[in-house]
């Protein structure tokens, strides 16, 4: 039995510096780090994705098995796809984004890579937006968070706004998520993509119409908060030197996720309001770790890094 099973297509991913038109390499992918992240907070994580027949390629194979994270799918394909995040500065300072992405043809997930059984064998079910780009890989996300609401699994679900603005068509990929709303028990998201889904104020309808139960938003410095039943919880961030934020919010996933899972959450009703904070608060301290190191893969904090920063700041 997995408690998480993480799906998505495998993207290398560049991630704006500070200089102006330029970019690095982020080390993985939110699949491939939401379960390593995992991994390392004591869970048994597989990943379902399709990676390139490269040296990232191997280095990602090497590190999945190295903090025992199985992939589902291991073939290694000739093809990486690449998103290429530019940025440059507007005159008032302001960070402006262009995207481009030149997918490998055989690099894209398919619906024969989703299997029920893995689906059954599982807990917890994890996807991001950035599987639901394009076809195929929308039709295997949209079977695989079909399969584990049918089957009553845990259903996690992550918007990132970079994603959302592939090929420039927001309300096309807005579309697209919502598409799977109505099999996601946990949402998570940060200030950009609340606005793109209608803004705060929409966030009770939005959970209503489509029964999500938790909504979390990540707040970089500021913490997080919940969006739950009928109010709201808050985390307050900590203060810590980010010497890269990569790889942050699936640190802070990963380990959420890991903690409600160590709390022997199976299903949403499993999770009171004392559970989702204190989840909330151990995820939250994994990404300040994470922001503290270079790198994403790398940065991930282990769960008993996590205990001694607790102890250490109590």
């Amino acid at each position: 039995m997995n408690d998480l099973y993480s799906i998505g297509e495998m993207v290398i991913d560049f991630i704006p510096g500070s200089e102006q038109a330029s970019y690095i390499r982020k080390a993985g992918g939110a699949p491939a780090n939401v379960a390593i992240a995992a991994a390392k907070n004591g869970l048994k994580a597989s990943m379902c994705c399709k990676v390139g027949d490269d040296n990232f390629g191997h280095f990602l194979m090497d590190t999945l098995a190295k903090y025992n994270v199985e992939a589902v799918c291991k073939d290694l394909c000739k093809e990486a796809v690449t998103t290429m995040a530019f940025v440059t500065l507007s005159e008032n300072g302001e960070r402006v984004f262009t995207f481009a992405r030149k997918p490998g043809a055989d690099m894209m997930l398919s619906e024969s890579d989703v299997k029920e059984e893995d689906i059954k064998n599982s807990i917890i079910i994890h996807a991001g937006s950035c599987s639901l780009s394009a076809q195929p890989e929308k039709d295997a996300t949209v079977k695989a968070m079909r399969l584990a609401h049918e089957n009553k699994k845990l259903v996690s679900f992550d918007i990132n706004y970079r994603d959302l603005m592939w090929n420039n068509d927001v309300n096309a990929c807005v579309n697209a998520v919502k598409e799977i709303l109505k099999f996601v028990d946990l949402l998570k998201l940060s200030g950009e993509e609340i606005e793109m889904m209608g803004g705060e104020k929409n966030l009770p309808n939005l959970m209503k119409y489509y029964d999500i139960s938790v909504i979390v938003e990540t707040l970089g410095a500021d913490g997080a908060r919940a969006y739950f039943k009928d109010g709201t919880v808050n985390v307050k961030g900590r203060k810590v030197h980010a010497v890269d934020a990569t790889g942050c919010g699936d640190a802070f996933w990963g380990a959420f996720l890991s903690k409600l899972r160590l709390e022997d959450v199976e299903k949403i009703s499993d999770i009171d309001e004392a559970k989702l904070k204190d989840a909330m608060n151990y995820g939250n301290i994994s990404g300040c770790i994470c922001v503290q190191s270079k790198g994403a893969i790398e940065s991930i904090p282990t769960r008993s890094q996590i205990e001694d920063f607790i102890k250490e700041n109590n």
